[in-house]
């Protein structure tokens, strides 16, 4: 997928890019006209950096509603001339995902032209998907000819029917077809259901890679038969170990821990890191400083496995390093250390944001870890993280985590959260917003009412307003 670029934070268009509730409070208020441009500008070309975590297709339908947005940038986007070349689902599958919740808050000019999409579009298993939890049967019935129609009826072509039936992700309509009362579109359907159940079987019975009876020797030779041809094997090959692995075969083990080829070397490591081996740690530090690469990133992941107290111990010692593996330290702490370690985490914290910006990977941990341990003084850090980050994600975390340590959290961060894109933030707002605001009681209210609003969401509304919608 193309890398996004991100507008500032404190522009409408950076809001929106974000899925902030700024975004969208800012938006409401702004000329109807600039807030449909920035609207659209997001849902045509997807801000996420990984689409499969993030979330912003609800986001983006709610103002579509608020705003009594128009769909013809959508439609001109979808069945531009680029689609015919571009297939890559990440072109539309935001659009798509928008017009399947603008659907099913009625508006039926979405819902046609996800059909129109459906038949012709390059996306069209997407847009399938969609329908299938929108549309009615009989919309989906009228369908089955022109999607069918994409495969060739040749051998190849029914295979390629056949992935397609075994792959989707919502299968009623495939269902529906293979009931249809047309023979032709039945047959087709049926035949091309069998034949990715006859798959399955087959893959099951032509399985690959270690076999009962393996010795460690075998097991580690595939680990590195994997990372000569540039499949790194050594997490499966270190969980084969410990199926066949026995006391008499630890110095084989270590051996290789301390100096094997890569692919076996990072296997050992795993393996005696999960099994918290008293060699695991003195291992991978060695490991980290002589190793490869390859090894170096697979040693510090061994590392951030354990749960072991000397390991919480030795991260204390290696918090202070100033390479992966102090990071890594950094990390463990957040997640097993104590109170006496809040520095450490603090320090860590600050290193992270000072050294890689606020959308460090490393962050995800030490938000969480700041949080976790209540270190009250990373507040300014975080709601740093929280305004200028790109993942919603990692905003989430920085929303729980200044919850736990924030005491303008409920009147501040909280209120705006509630619009945010990430259900499991709007969950935290509604359990800590204030309530004094008037906004704030009108928007739990709607997400009491909101048929699309997750169950998690709506328990924690209903613990802050009565029956009668009251705030309490």
């Amino acid at each position: 997928m193309f890398d996004p670029v991100i507008a500032p934070s404190g522009t409408l268009l950076g809001l929106l890019q974000r899925g902030r509730g700024d975004g969208t409070l800012h938006a409401l208020t702004a000329p109807r006209a600039e807030a449909l441009a920035a609207l659209n500008h997001c849902v045509l070309r997807d801000p996420r950096h990984d689409w499969q975590v993030e979330n912003r297709s609800l986001y983006y339908a709610r103002l579509f509603l608020d705003l009594n947005g128009e769909l013809d940038e959508i439609e001109a986007h979808l069945f531009d001339t680029e689609d015919v070349f571009d297939a890559d689902e990440s072109r539309t599958g935001l659009a798509l995902a928008v017009l399947g919740h603008l659907a099913s808050y009625g508006r039926r000019d979405a819902l046609l032209l996800l059909r129109r999409y459906a038949a012709s579009g390059a996306n069209w298993a997407w847009a399938l998907d969609e329908l299938a939890l929108r549309d009615d049967d009989a919309g989906l019935r009228a369908l089955a000819v022109p999607v069918l129609a994409r495969f060739a009826t040749d051998p190849e072509g029914e295979a390629e029917l056949a992935a397609a039936v075994r792959d989707a992700f919502e299968p009623r309509p495939w269902r529906l077809w293979a009931d249809d009362p047309r023979e032709s579109v039945a047959t087709r359907v049926r035949a091309a259901q069998e034949a990715g159940c006859f798959d399955r079987w087959q893959r099951q019975l032509r399985p690959t890679g270690p076999r009962p009876g393996w010795s460690v020797q075998a097991v580690l030779d595939w680990a590195q038969q994997g990372t000569e041809r540039g499949a790194a094997l050594h997490v499966p090959a270190a969980r084969c170990l410990l199926a066949v692995a026995g006391p008499e075969d630890r110095p084989e083990i270590l051996r290789a821990a301390a100096g094997g080829a890569d692919g076996a070397r990072c296997a050992a490591l795993r393996y005696l890191a999960d099994r918290n081996d008293p060699a695991a740690l003195d291992l991978i530090e060695g490991a980290v400083v002589t190793g490869s690469a390859t090894v170096a990133e697979a040693a510090v992941d061994a590392f951030e496995r354990m749960r072991s107290v000397a390991a919480v111990d030795r991260a204390r010692g290696w918090a202070h390093r100033p390479d992966p593996l102090g990071a890594a330290a950094g990390r463990v702490l957040a997640c097993l250390g104590g109170t006496r370690d809040k520095d450490l985490v603090l320090g860590a914290l600050r290193e992270a944001v000072r050294g890689e910006g606020p959308d460090a990977p490393t962050l995800w941990t030490l938000v969480d870890g700041t949080g976790r341990l209540g270190i009250a003084c990373a507040a300014p850090v975080l709601r740093h993280v929280y305004r200028e980050t790109a993942s919603s994600h990692l905003r989430g975390r920085a929303a729980r985590a200044l919850a736990a340590t924030d005491p303008s959290f409920p009147a501040g961060f909280a209120v705006e959260c509630l619009w945010d894109c990430e259900e499991s933030t709007r969950e935290i707002a509604a359990r800590h917003a204030e309530t004094g605001d008037a906004r704030v009681v009108e928007r739990l209210r709607r997400l009491a009412a909101d048929p699309a609003e997750e169950a998690e969401v709506q328990t924690a509304v209903r613990s802050r307003i009565g029956p009668d919608g009251a705030g309490v």
